[in-house]
């Protein structure tokens, strides 16, 4: 079923659905899209209808799990296969987040292991969930196969590339001038999310999708492939 909503309709609906998942651990929550599809955006407007239902949430990001610069960079500055499959420590992130959170988990967390501004590890504190807690979690390519199993409900941020990057350029301007943020999205990120489109599929993965070209009125696109436990 797809239906254009108002954004406050969105929010309600994503917060119900999530809502109504009943596991014995926290809900693992994936925000997946491309690069400035609007997942942080999204996942900070699921907080407040979640907790004021009685759900605590824990909030994260793909942000926390980067590798270091000399890692991420191995294939060259430009390289979107770099971008692709070395960005991300996919070990640490189920170690120390998605696994404890899951199944037979201890619950005992932490939602960062690495800061990507200074270029080195973070002491994150070691954190207790409720087992009726919701993880929400935002990032690019979340669905890969390293992740997927890790994951209790699934929802892709669609938004046409062009959009998304001048997005990105507007986000990015104090960093620098409008046309090297281009061809940065260009030449690195783009190519490298076609590589996680057209490997992963994701949105065959996604119980939800939200075509986020226009926030105010987002299409919400329900009934995707079946998740187990959903």
């Amino acid at each position: 079923m797809n239906e254009s909503v108002l954004r406050s309709t969105l929010i309600t609906k994503l917060a119900n659905l999530i809502l109504s998942i009943a596991l014995p651990y926290p809900t693992r929550v994936a925000i997946d899209g491309v690069d400035a599809a609007g997942k942080t955006t999204l996942a900070d407007e699921l907080v407040t209808p979640i907790e004021s239902r009685g759900r605590p949430v824990i909030r994260a990001s793909i942000d926390g799990f980067h590798r270091p610069r000399s890692a991420r960079y191995q294939r060259g500055a430009d390289s979107p296969e770099g971008y692709y499959h070395d960005s991300f420590d996919y070990t640490a992130l189920r170690a120390a987040l998605l696994e404890p959170l899951g199944p037979g988990g201890t619950r005992q967390y932490r939602r960062a292991v690495f800061d990507y501004r200074s270029d080195s590890p973070v002491e994150e504190p070691l954190r207790a969930a409720p087992a009726d807690a919701v993880l929400l979690f935002d990032g690019v390519f979340l669905l890969r196969p390293e992740l997927d199993e890790c994951w209790d409900y699934r929802v892709f941020v669609a938004v046409d590339f062009e959009i998304a990057v001048a997005r990105a350029i507007a986000r990015d301007r104090a960093r620098g001038a409008d046309e090297t943020i281009a061809a940065r999205y260009w030449t690195r990120y783009v190519p490298g999310q076609r590589i996680y489109l057209q490997t992963v599929r994701p949105q065959e993965h996604a119980k939800v999708v939200v075509e986020n070209d226009d926030p105010a009125h987002p299409v919400l696109i329900l009934g995707n492939l079946h998740q187990p436990g959903v």
